[in-house]
This record gives structure tokens, sequence and C-alpha cells, in this order.
């Protein structure tokens, strides 16, 4: 009967977004300016609203020891004024035309997102152009905003107890590739970046050729074509920037890092594995696993751990999407009177059940279930539509890859997600890191 319940529901739910008009692939359309700026556009008149999304290929890998965290710290730059519209303008203009904004950076990837009606949308390429081509980097604003990233990075230390870990288990996972370092830089970088530094940086990695600009909303492809020759042509293209050429070694034995913190109640572990980039034949088969061991109450670890057990308090894993070979985290923090060794043991016992045995036909399904739902609803609205044809296509190659998505999860079996869990959650093949308090000192101490 729950079966059933299941099925119908997910029926349901699918309908309710098929029946909304269903994006295709010859809806978005794609073309390249002159100096390289690929733009791409997604007609679609459901509200009068549009956004554009600005996908820069730079991202903390594409830093080297010295310059850490200027991909980070150019997603604050970037907002504090241009030639023509100066400090604080940028918000000022785009908010008096009934627009808002935002930004993220990632290991990969630096994403301006502006959100508008439809009637402001000259204004947001103006604005766009202005601090592409003429920002404002000068001794005064690398000074304010240095301290602003530096107090960011100790605040986010101070305050999260996954942030201390995971820097630290990045760090000691990558020996040679630039995911080594978190995406906020090492904090010697920070108080030590050059002007000169900035300049380069923006010259190099905000040159048009090195974005993909989508426009999803109540717009035509010819007015966003009249408006891109306009306004982002005109900026010059610069040479390529350097290829990250690195390739981490293959792991071949387990490491380990022991962090203390004055403040840690209860132990934490973090596990990283080694896996393959986003366009790997396995990444989907990984994504799936990664829900069923940690997707909601009825989850492997959360089960097993949280509720069963009561051996952690929380439990989560994490694949991000990713150019190169990256991780595949398991995070867990210790209930109280449970030691970090407790819980270790606890993750590795259903990890190892998930390689030696498999999953259930019912746990798969429920995740592809869900993870199609996830899909629809996320191109059920213009701002899903924009991320999603843009991640697609910085990740995966091409937008047009977004239309396998249905057909991707259809083809993991089960004999993928028990061949996957072996092939990559061993123990060689792992970096475990435990946070613990100050006066946790008997933890491994051998």
């Amino acid at each position: 009967m729950k079966n059933l319940f299941q099925g119908i529901l997910y029926t349901l739910l699918l309908c309710s977004f098929t029946s909304q008009a269903i994006t295709k692939t010859e809806d978005i359309q794609q073309f390249t300016l002159n100096n390289g700026m690929k733009i791409i556009v997604l007609e679609d008149q459901s509200i009068p609203n549009a956004n554009m999304y600005l996908f820069w290929r730079v991202g903390s890998r594409n830093e080297y020891p010295g310059i850490t965290g200027l991909s980070h710290f150019f997603e604050h730059m970037m907002f504090n004024g241009a030639k023509k519209y100066g400090p604080k303008k940028f918000d000022q203009a785009m908010e008096a035309a009934g627009g808002a904004n935002n930004a993220y950076t990632t290991e990969n990837s630096t994403v301006y997102t502006d959100w508008f009606p439809t009637e402001s949308m000259e204004l947001m390429f103006d604005l766009e152009a202005d601090r592409i081509q003429n920002l404002n980097i000068t001794p005064e604003v690398l000074e304010s905003e240095r301290g602003v990233v530096t107090s960011e990075r100790s605040t986010g230390l101070e305050n999260s107890n996954f942030r201390m870990l995971s820097e630290q288990v990045k760090a000691t996972a990558f020996r040679a590739h630039p995911y080594s370092w978190s995406v906020i830089g090492h904090e010697s970088d920070i108080a030590n970046w050059k002007l000169q530094d900035l300049v380069d940086y923006h010259r190099i990695y905000y040159a048009p050729n090195n974005a993909t600009v989508v426009i999803v909303g109540a717009v035509s492809v010819a007015e966003v074509k009249k408006l891109a020759t306009q306004y982002f042509e005109p900026i010059p293209a610069q040479a390529p920037p350097r290829e990250v050429h690195t390739v981490e070694p293959e792991q071949t034995g387990e490491r380990r890092v022991y962090v203390k913190k004055a403040s840690v109640s209860t132990p934490n572990v973090l596990f990283a594995y080694h896996v393959p980039k986003t366009q790997s034949d396995d990444y989907y088969a990984l994504s799936i696993l990664s829900s069923i061991l940690s997707s909601g109450n009825s989850s492997r670890l959360n089960k097993a751990l949280v509720y069963d057990n009561k051996t952690a308090s929380e439990v989560f894993t994490y694949l991000p999407l990713s150019i190169d070979p990256n991780l595949f985290y398991v995070s867990a923090v210790a209930a109280p009177g449970v030691s970090s060794a407790e819980l270790e043991q606890a993750i590795i016992t259903q990890l190892n059940e998930v390689m030696t045995k498999g999953v259930s036909e019912q746990e798969l399904q429920k995740v592809k279930n869900q993870a199609l739902v996830d899909f629809y609803r996320e191109m059920s609205t213009i701002n899903g539509k924009a991320n999603t044809i843009g991640s697609y296509d910085f990740y995966f190659g091409s937008y047009k890859a977004l239309f396998d998505v249905p057909a991707q999860l259809s083809k993991v079996t089960l004999s993928d997600i028990q061949r996957v869990a072996a092939k990559y959650l061993r123990k060689a093949n792992r970096t475990t890191g435990v946070l613990a308090s100050q006066e946790d000192s008997n933890e491994y101490d051998l």
C-alpha cells in the first residue's frame, strides 16, 4: 500500500509540472557575440519578469598559492562601483527599477544573478557591461573589502564546525590540485593581495570570452540579441586564461586529520572520498547513492544513525558539481555521549552494507522519483530554468544535457549503486577528519 501511495503521489506531482509548458530543446536559443561571449535565451511568458545569470569560468581552481581567495573576493568587488555607476549605484539603480541581485562563488565558477521586470532589461545590460569593462579597482576599495573578507573568513570558521573541519580535510585529501584550499582562500594570501593582482585577475577572468550569459523570462531572442550586441559586444576579448592541468595523484591509503576547537560539544566526523568529475559515466549513480544514504528520515544513514541507534544527532552527504575530479563527503555530528570512534564505525558499517549487499529496489525507485520531481520543480520557474540551463552548460558541456536527466536517472541500476559504492567508498580512498573539543584530549591518543 505504501509503494502504491508513493507511486500515485509521484505521478500526480509529475503531471502537475508537465501540465505546464515543459521546456523543449528547441525552445532554447544560443548565439555567440564577436568577442566570444556566449548568450543563451529562453522565452518564458509565464510572468512579466526575467532574469539574467552570468556564469564566469573562474573559481578557486583557477587560483594558485599567493592569490587564493581572489575569485570569491571579486564577488564582493563587482558591487563596488564602476565608471558609469559608481559606489552603491549598482544596487540603487537596480532596486529603483524593481530588480534584485545576488552572487555566489564555488570551486569552479562565479555566478551573478539579476532578477527584474522585463521593461528594465536594458538597464541590466548597461549595469553589467559597466562593471565588466570598467570596474572600480582602487587601493581604497581593496583595503575596505579585504577587511570584510578577512572578517568573513574568521567568523565563518568560528561559527561553522563543518567549515573548519572541511577546510582541513580538503587540504589533506588534495596534495596537488587547487581544490585543496577553501573558496574563501588562505588568511595570509588575503592579507597580501596586491592591487595589480586584482587588475590582472579581472582582466583575464572577467573577459567576455570567459562567460556564458543565460536570460530567461518574458523576453524575445531578437531584443536580447540587440541589447547584447549593443552593450556586451564592444567589450574586448582577452587571451584565454591559463589551463588548470594539475591532476591529483591517486590516493593509495587512508589519510587522517584531527582538529580541536573549544566550542565543540560533541565530536564531528567527516569522510571525503575521491570521485570523478561531473562529466563522468558514474555521476548519476553517485548522485543517487548520496540521496539513498542521507536524503530524508528514511535514508540509510539517517535511519540507522539518527533514529534507530541514536549514534548521531545529524548526518548528511554531499556530491558537488565539479569540472575536475573532486570529493564525495559524508558528514556526521555525534549524539551526546558518543565518541568519534563509535560514530566512525557506525558510518563505516552502513557504507560497507551498501558495498557488500547493495540497496533495495524500493530505495532506488524512491530516490529516482524524488530526483525527477525535484528536477521538474526546478524547471517550473524562470529562476530555476536559468540556473539549471547555465549549470548544465557549465558542468556537462552543453545545456542540452539537461534534457537527458530523466533518461540518465532511469538508467541507473541496483548494480550501479553497489558498484560505485564499492569502487569509491573504500578505506584507501578516504580522508577522515575528526573535530573535537579542546578537553577531548584522549581521542586517538595512542
